[in-house]
This record gives C-alpha cells, structure tokens and sequence, in this order.
C-alpha cells in the first residue's frame, strides 16, 4: 500500500512512524516544500521546543466545536506520547506548569531524532518540492508538485499546516487543496499574536514590561481576562498575556466588531489599594515633581506618558494635584483603555486559527467524511490551542491517530 503525507511538520512525522511501525509493508513519502523537516518545531519555544504540554483538556483548545479533540486526547494521552519520545531516544524535562521541553533544552534534537526515526524506517522524504493540486482518478491519488506528478497513492494525509510563519514557507495550500474534494473551511486568522492599538504615544513606552491583567471587551461586553507579562511595543502590545488574549479577539476582530483591552498594571492591588499608594506618596513628598515620584510606581517611560493621559503638566509638583487628578490617574494605572485596530499578523504569529471544519472529518480516524482515503490532521484543522505546548500536542495527536489509520489495509 502506497501513502502520501503532505507535510513534514509534527502531525506529519508523526502520522509517518505510526504509520510504518504498525505496517512495514507500507511505501510511505513524506513531502515538504522546505529543505529539511519539522521546522516550525525547530522554532518552538524560542529553539528550545516546548513540544507539549502534560496537562492538556479539551478547555485548552479553540475552534468551532473544540470537543473534536476529546477522543484524541484519551487514546493518545501524554503518558502515550512520553512512552513515544523514549522510543526515539527523547527524553522529556517536564516543568511545574505542565510545560514539556526536551530534556536537551534543543528544538535541534528533537528534529534530528524524528530524522532518525524516518530514516530508520525507510520511509522517503520529497523535501523542496511544494505540492499544488491532488486528484483522485480510480480510487489512486495524483500528488502534483510544481514540476512533477507522483502517482498510484492508496491514501494520503494533508497535515501542511496553514498560513502562520510564511517565513518558514508556511502556506494554506494543504487546505485550499481539501476544498476541491468538497470540504469547506472557516476563515483562518492569525492566533497566539501581538496586537496594534490606537495609541499614539505607543513608540515613547516601546520596551515596558509589567505582570498586569488584561480584559477583554468585544462591542463594549467583557468577554475575557488573563493575568500575565504585558509588554509595550512601538506598534501596540505583545507578551504573554496579550498573546493568550489574542486568541479570543483576533476573530470577533476580523469580523469588524469593535475590540478593546484594559490593561490593569496591578493585577495584586485593588483600586482601594493603588488609591491609598499614590495619596501616601505624594503626601510624604509635597515638594518633588510628580513625574519624577511615579517612577517610584512604574516605569521611567511610564510616568510622563501617564501624566499626559491624565491631563497633568509634567513640570507639575505633588503639591499642585488635585483629587480628581489622583483618581484619574487611579484610573488609568488599572483600567488602562487601548482600543485594537489590527494584529501582527500571519508573520508574527505562533499558530493559525481557523482552517477545515471538523465536522467533515472523523475525530477517531482523522479520515474526511468527503473523500474516502484522503485524511486531515494538525493545524489544517480548525482547532487552535493556548500558548504552552498545546499546539504541538494536538499535531502530536493528530498524527498519530491518522497513522493508525494509515496503516490499515
């Protein structure tokens, strides 16, 4: 039996191993349009691959009906997946938070030792070759590349990704190809993403980092709030927090609904609390210049920004600001307002939501309900997980539920 996989990702590879370890019968290729494998995990985690995460649940994922992650989860839970890493030589460095990394603390490593499980197993990579169309003519698959035509597949997995990181040759061809076979699709969207505000003083606090909750607000409704790192950029936000919040607001964005964030800089104090800080300051010191005091409080860029939203001159002493100037500031330190006018982008994004709907494909087997022997898995899917390993996991699991499948006569 001949199978294609389209996409040497982690679903790819994944699905190939499975796949030949249960049949060595099989005539496996692999097709990449890069010139090696696996290298959006060779980006994971900075290089460092954060390739899972141990305490994955169907809440950690994002799409039209997450629940299709459920039965995936079950079968090849991370007790599975660890069993699966030692059978390739990898072992595990599993952090408190649930975060999984390699224990070399390498991304290198873990691409080198599914190199080696590949190679092992005699299964062919087609790497440089970017395919463009397949066809089924009498129960066989054409894969078309650019240049060539590879005949005579029995079955084929589509596990290309979608559009996220196009400097790693990411494409939403795989998806745009599982349309001709009748499958329809959500509209994909960058996710895990930094996010452009309305700010015009952005590029004078470029650079701030500060643990602070962000709020989410879709057409003036509160729909979400995540603690974390925010950091300030010369465009708008990005850090933790606001790529966890991204994922629930880069959609409804798309759709021209109108998207704030309120970033409170102390998440660990109520308004009580800040209010008695700032009068204690500035009581203890009448005399000293009020944009000079706050860098007490925050950062050295800031405390003239914040001045200047409040309506305070920045030559203003302590002694000259009114109560209500106080409690704007109160205001501002935690409900800061920033209306969302774009994101980062495809480029700059960690993941891609969006892509083929799941219910055209069967959660246990991963084969399409349009096409007999064609299957889907990993990031074409309309499945997205939250930052910390999910992604991969999901890709991990995917593909090995669809080499399963794979396998069978």
């Amino acid at each position: 039996m001949k199978i294609a996989i389209i996409g040497a990702g982690a679903a790819g590879l994944m699905a190939g191993i499975t796949a030949k370890r249960l049949n060595k019968d099989l005539q496996i290729d692999i097709f990449d349009n890069n010139t090696g494998i696996g290298k959006k995990i060779l980006a994971s985690g900075n290089g460092r691959c954060n390739i899972s995460n141990s305490n994955c649940t169907v809440e950690n994922y994002i799409g039209e009906n997450p629940s299709f992650v459920s039965y995936a989860l079950k079968q090849f839970d991370f007790k599975a997946f660890e069993k699966f890493c030692k059978s390739i030589g990898l072992l595990l460095d599993i952090k408190g938070d649930g975060k999984v990394y390699p224990l070399s603390n390498e991304a290198k490593s873990v691409v080198n030792l599914l190199e080696g499980a590949i190679e092992s197993l005699n299964i062919n990579l087609v790497l440089n070759t970017k395919i463009v169309d397949i066809k089924k003519e009498e129960n066989k698959f054409i894969v078309k590349s650019d240049e060539d035509e590879f005949k005579e597949y029995d079955k084929v997995l589509i596990s290309s990704g979608l559009g996220a990181a196009p400097q790693l040759r990411a494409t939403e061809d795989g998806m745009n190809i599982a349309t001709s076979f009748g499958h329809s699709y959500n509209m994909t969207y960058p996710s895990l993403v930094g996010l452009q505000t309305d700010f015009e003083s952005a590029s004078k606090i470029q650079g701030v980092k500060k643990e602070s909750l962000v709020t989410l607000y879709i057409d003036g409704q509160k729909e979400n709030e995540i603690q974390g790192d925010v950091l300030f950029t010369k465009y708008g936000v990005s850090g933790f927090a606001i790529l966890d919040i991204s994922q629930y607001a880069v959609y409804p964005l798309s759709l021209y609904q109108d998207v704030q964030i309120a970033i409170n800089l102390f998440p660990k104090m109520n308004r009580n609390e800040v209010l008695g800080m700032i009068e204690s300051l500035f009581k203890s010191l009448p005399n000293e210049k009020a944009v000079n005091l706050l860098i007490g409080i925050v950062s050295n860029k800031l405390s003239p920004v914040l001045l200047d939203i409040c309506k305070i001159d920045k030559s203003s002493y302590v002694k000259d600001i009114n109560a209500k100037q106080i409690r704007g500031l109160v205001n501002t330190l935690t409900n800061w307002r920033f209306k969302i006018t774009d994101t980062q982008g495809f480029k700059h994004a960690e993941a891609s939501g969006g892509g083929i709907r799941t219910d055209e494909v069967d959660n246990k087997t991963y084969e399409s309900k349009k096409c007999k022997g064609l299957y889907l898995a990993g990031e074409v899917l309309d499945i997205v997980g939250n930052r910390g390993g999910y992604n991969l996991h999901f890709a991990w699991v995917s593909g090995y539920l669809a080499g399963q499948s794979l396998a069978r006569k």
